[in-house]
């Protein structure tokens, strides 16, 4: 019994130091605790070689890591917010940022940034993204990596059919009815009508129409006309340019017939470069999302990653210093040339990989261009996920079945959206 009761007490306090940091011992040294917010085989040797680094660099504190898939992490962070046991350090994406910060849960880091090396040295528009997700505008998270929506499209296909690729909305909907031949099973365009769907035609509406905000007094422009003549001639390829199983098209099952070799051109981002590259090798490039009759080139930008730290922290000065650490140019040049994202540090800009690296330069110039309007989705809204995906969905696959228009489906998710908005402006 006495020895279970001393494994069990020592159980308890390796979770303690697991959960909120080791603190600091009687030495001076200190041990604080990173949680991963996307943790899983690819990512930990990239953090664990960093994690070598900044230890070898700073003596007298170490660094416990601790993985958490995605799919839980939002879960995982309430719970230790409500419990008071919060990690000293954390990845956090703007995508449940509010909601953090909501709980109180983050400290600020507006004054760190400006105070440090990396004052001017982040991307404008991420550290715009991340100010406008949070309720006050300030900086919770210290941006580190980008997403972007791109169009992958086959190289080899276009120059067989003597095709550029699309600049326009009208160009991509004419080379994706070209590059079709049901006959053969190729198809010039595969569409995600699945889970996940709804997020990219959201993207794909505001690139096409050019409108700058996704609220103007107070009520959402999911709505705006230009934005459902997108969705419709889209739908309009399903079937004609699409293979048929579109419709319940999740992610991988979209990457499958693209990688496949049935298929010209697929909507994601940069995320799915090492597949698609893996498969077809050079014959693979990416482009910006098309842009509309107005010309205006409109981003509606993925979550931007980036970390925090907790206020519960009792070592936040270490805490921070591992955060700056891990967005300096070295380390942020290390990390997004292994997962093959945007880095936020400038000084980045310059690296060699950079030129190497066709999609990340390409995403860089987008985002880099004064001409390039963002429209960041209200992803700080409690209702927006439920919204767009489970409610939304379902309907999305029967505007490509012909049994909704496409009008009436973004204005039903238009007004709630609204809802949401007005709720949401009311408890701030």
């Amino acid at each position: 019994m006495r020895k279970l009761l001393v494994a069990v007490a020592a159980a308890a306090l390796a979770l303690s130091a697991c959960s909120s940091g080791g603190g600091a011992g009687s030495d001076g040294n200190v041990t604080i605790t990173f949680w991963d917010n996307n943790g899983g085989p690819a990512r930990e040797p990239i953090y664990k070689e960093l994690i070598s680094r900044f230890e070898a660099a700073n003596p007298t504190i170490k660094v416990e890591y601790v993985g958490i898939p995605s799919a839980s992490v939002q879960q995982k962070y309430d719970t230790a917010i409500a419990g008071g046991e919060t990690p000293d350090v954390g990845g956090v994406t703007t995508s449940y940022l509010a909601h953090l910060v909501g709980q109180e849960a983050l400290a600020p880091l507006d004054d760190r940034i400006n105070g440090g090396p990396l004052k001017d040295k982040l991307l404008p528009s991420l550290v715009e993204t991340v100010r406008q997700t949070a309720p006050d505008g300030k900086l919770y998270i210290v941006p580190s990596s980008a997403n972007m929506d791109i169009i992958w499209y086959r190289t080899d296909w276009f120059q067989d059919a003597g095709i550029e690729p699309p600049k326009t909305w009208d160009e991509f909907v004419t080379a994706a009815e070209k590059l079709t031949d049901t006959a053969a099973n190729k198809y010039g365009y595969t569409i995600r009508g699945g889970a996940g769907s709804v997020f990219q035609l959201i993207t794909e509406a505001y690139s096409y129409s050019g409108v700058d905000d996704f609220f103007k007094d107070g009520q959402s422009t999911l709505g705006d006309g230009a934005n459902a003549e997108l969705v419709d001639k889209v739908a309009k390829l399903y079937k004609k340019a699409t293979p048929e199983a579109d419709v319940n098209n999740s992610f991988t099952q979209m990457i499958a017939q693209f990688t496949g070799g049935s298929v010209a051109m697929m909507h994601h981002n940069l995320g799915s470069y090492s597949d698609v590259t893996k498969a077809l090798g050079d014959k693979v490039a990416a482009i910006p999302l098309p842009v509309g009759p107005g010309g205006k080139r409109t981003v509606v930008p993925n979550p931007t990653d980036g970390f925090a730290v907790f206020n519960n922290s009792e070592n936040q000065d270490a805490a921070w210093k591992f955060a700056e650490f891990l967005t300096s140019a070295e380390s942020n040049s290390y990390w997004n040339e292994k997962v093959g994202q945007i880095p936020a540090n400038t000084d980045v800009r310059s690296a060699e990989w950079i030129d190497k690296a066709a999609h990340v330069k390409m995403a860089l110039g987008v985002l880099e261009d004064p001409a390039t309007v963002l429209v960041p989705a209200p992803v700080y809204l409690p209702q927006y996920s439920s919204i767009t995906k489970t409610d939304s969905e379902p309907q999305y696959q029967k505007v490509l079945l012909g049994e909704l228009s496409a009008q009436q489906f973004l204005d039903d998710m238009a007004k709630k959206l609204t809802e949401a908005q007005k709720e949401w402006e009311d408890r701030k």
